[in-house]
């Protein structure tokens, strides 16, 4: 498996410019996506009901959710949890009503549209202050994230690194959340902890390569800055695709075979995965070079005196 791709001389610092066209387009979509359309909270943030039921055979979610709207009960999210005859209802906050009421209501309405028996599983009530506060300490943990990450490579290599790694996360974050703004895609808890997994996974793949251009900055006596880490790219490609290509297959299979339930969780993680991927070289490492990264950067420095030390 380490000689899968070996021997490769892409001069990928050549493609820059279309890097940058590329990266550029990305975030401006997805920010704009982000500003005009908004995020569509799921009930963890804006707070609501969790109604599990289950069938003695797969209902129709069309018809449940018809029965639903017909009973006074808009705006409900109906989807199928683990088995397809166990069915999940997102409602939102019902003012004046009581957990019990609204469980009541719900089970009455779907029991007189069904033939079979229906039994109410559990009801969970997240409230607006409570899913505010969720959504708040969400996008704080993903900075605070974001600022140890600065820390950790500044000290670990050089703050040119510093600033490639970041602008890598934040590109690879943007375009994950803008991606679920555009196409309206519900983002919830499960979604912000594969974004945080992203960042973890992509930051993982950033520093292999910055660890082997490090290397190579030392080693190699001859060549450019942007030969150097085009070498240190193909270097590490090997263990890129095999990483990546594994992780995608697993994530994959969590996508089609995993159940609505992690749909979001699971559709996050490929984006990120497969931006992360691409990040890494075109984001992170081009930053570097434009940075104007060089040999004395990396070198170690050599304490004083040490040379004095050293004489007999």
């Amino acid at each position: 498996m380490k000689t899968l791709i070996h021997g490769t001389e892409f001069d990928f610092m050549s493609w820059q410019r279309l890097a940058l066209i590329v990266s550029g387009s990305l975030l401006v979509i997805a920010l704009l996506a982000i500003l005009i359309r908004g995020l569509n909270f799921g009930i963890d943030f804006t707070g609501g009901y969790t109604i599990e039921v289950g069938y003695q055979e797969a209902p129709d979610l069309g018809l449940v959710r018809q029965t639903l709207a017909d009973t006074g009960v808009q705006d409900s999210q109906v989807q199928t949890f683990g088995t397809s005859t166990d069915v999940l209802i997102r409602l939102a906050p019902q003012e004046g009503v009581s957990d019990a009421q609204v469980s009541d209501q719900v089970l009455a309405a779907l029991q007189g549209a069904s033939d079979t028996p229906v039994e109410m599983r559990r009801v969970e009530f997240v409230g607006p202050q409570v899913g505010e506060e969720l959504r708040e300490t969400g996008g704080l943990a993903v900075l605070i994230a974001l600022a140890g990450i600065v820390i950790y490579i500044w000290f670990r290599f050089e703050k040119k690194f510093s600033v490639g790694s970041v602008a890598a996360l934040v590109h690879d974050v943007v375009i994950t959340v803008g991606f679920f703004a555009l196409f309206g895609i519900e983002f919830d808890l499960t979604v912000l902890a594969a974004l945080l997994a992203v960042i973890g996974y992509s930051l993982n793949d950033t520093i292999v390569v910055f660890d082997r251009i490090r290397e190579n900055f030392r080693t190699m006596r001859r060549g450019t800055p942007a030969e150097i880490m085009n070498a240190s790219i193909n270097q590490t490609l090997t263990r890129t695709v095999i990483t990546s290509g594994t992780t995608l297959l697993v994530v994959l299979c969590l996508f089609f075979l995993g159940g609505q339930i992690i749909h979001g969780f699971a559709l996050a993680l490929l984006i990120g995965i497969v931006i992360g991927t691409y990040s890494s070289i075109f984001v992170a490492s081009l930053l570097v070079l434009i940075l104007g990264l060089t040999r004395e950067d990396l070198m170690p420095v050599e304490k004083e005196g040490a040379d004095l030390d050293a004489m007999p």
